[in-house]
């Protein structure tokens, strides 16, 4: 079990964590969501006493500090290519193996089952971003520890490789091990985690599982189907707080929100309506992490540029140039003055 308490730290004016708790259990995926500059590295530094802050974290009841052998206990990659570049894979390994009392053995299992064994006398300065998290995995396995810590492990990793982990850190979990998990993989994510921990500009936003968390950002709906769409639309339209919308391009099929599935099911057998499908729409996860967190997004892109001569200037601003008429043959500058 992971305790986090009151985990705090500004930069400046600048608050990076504000006051998270939290707790990570043994036996499930707990995810760790946030957009760019939400705090989440900062926080996962913090749990480690990596970072001078206030809070604190603990591991079964121990501060990370006291941990005689950590590496046994808590497996940790914060950073993709955490290691010396000219030292080869199998040696980075067997240096930490050495300081943490684990036989040298160790190095080349870990590396096998990253699937790092021909590699492994190489330098992994050469590694890509892939391979280097495969390596890193391999550190944090290196002690056998019964707590994963990863920030954005997935980064670099192919579509094999990212499927891969995510059955890695499942099969961990499955054992009973306590695995916390960054990313920005949301997709992933919804077929990994098992719970959510979502911050927002070092806020709390969500902390529980990742249903109760779709289901708290958006809106089910009601995708139903039927050759007598029209009468069944009608009888929904006078239901209080139905909401009833033809999908565009499917004839016969109706959107409906604000009423439970089984409701229309109801409605449509006391109106003699034939339905050919039935079903509840759920949101993504994704979509649910945009709502809730579209308020603490901290990089913020624009639109597009509008390309040269097309761009509408700001109310007020001086007048567009007239767009540059094509050069023509023998034109040596632009607008064809020779």
């Amino acid at each position: 079990m992971i305790t986090a308490q009151q985990l705090h730290k500004r930069y400046g004016a600048k608050t990076a964590v504000d006051h998270l708790s939290f707790e990570v259990r043994p036996g499930m995926v707990t995810g760790f969501l946030g957009p760019n500059g939400a705090g989440k590295s900062t926080t996962m530094r913090l749990m480690l006493d990596l970072d001078n802050g206030g809070g604190e974290t603990l591991f079964d009841g121990r501060k990370f500090g006291t941990i005689k052998h950590p590496m046994r206990e808590i497996g940790a990659v914060l950073e993709a290519k955490a290691f010396h570049p000219t030292r080869t894979a199998r040696n980075h390994l067997r240096m930490l193996a050495a300081g943490s009392g684990i036989p040298f053995s160790r190095a080349d299992e870990v590396l096998d089952f990253v699937g790092l064994a021909e590699v492994k006398n190489k330098k992994p300065k050469s590694f890509s971003l892939g391979m280097a998290q495969r390596l890193g995995l391999a550190q944090a396995l290196l002690g056998n520890p019964q707590t994963l810590i990863l920030d954005e492990p997935a980064n670099g990793l192919d579509p094999h490789g990212i499927h891969w982990l995510r059955d890695v850190l499942k099969s961990l979990a499955r054992e009973g091990r306590t695995i916390f998990v960054s990313s920005h993989l949301l997709s992933e994510m919804s077929l990994m985690a098992d719970q959510l921990v979502v911050i927002g500009r070092g806020h709390m936003i969500y902390n529980g599982d990742v249903d109760g968390f779709v289901r708290q950002f958006t809106q089910s709906s009601v995708l139903v189907r039927s050759p007598q769409a029209a009468q069944l639309a009608e009888a929904l339209r006078r239901v209080d707080g139905a909401t009833v919308t033809e999908v565009a391009q499917q004839p016969g099929t109706l959107q409906v929100s604000g009423i439970e599935t089984a409701a229309v099911g109801e409605l449509a057998f006391q109106h003699n309506v034939m339905l050919h499908e039935l079903a509840t729409q759920t949101a993504s996860l994704e979509a649910a992490f945009m709502s809730a967190t579209g308020d603490s997004e901290e990089y913020v892109a624009r639109e597009i540029l509008a390309p040269p001569g097309t761009a509408t200037p700001p109310p007020g601003g001086p007048p567009a140039a007239p767009p540059v008429p094509p050069s023509q043959p023998g034109d040596t500058t632009p607008g064809g003055a020779a």
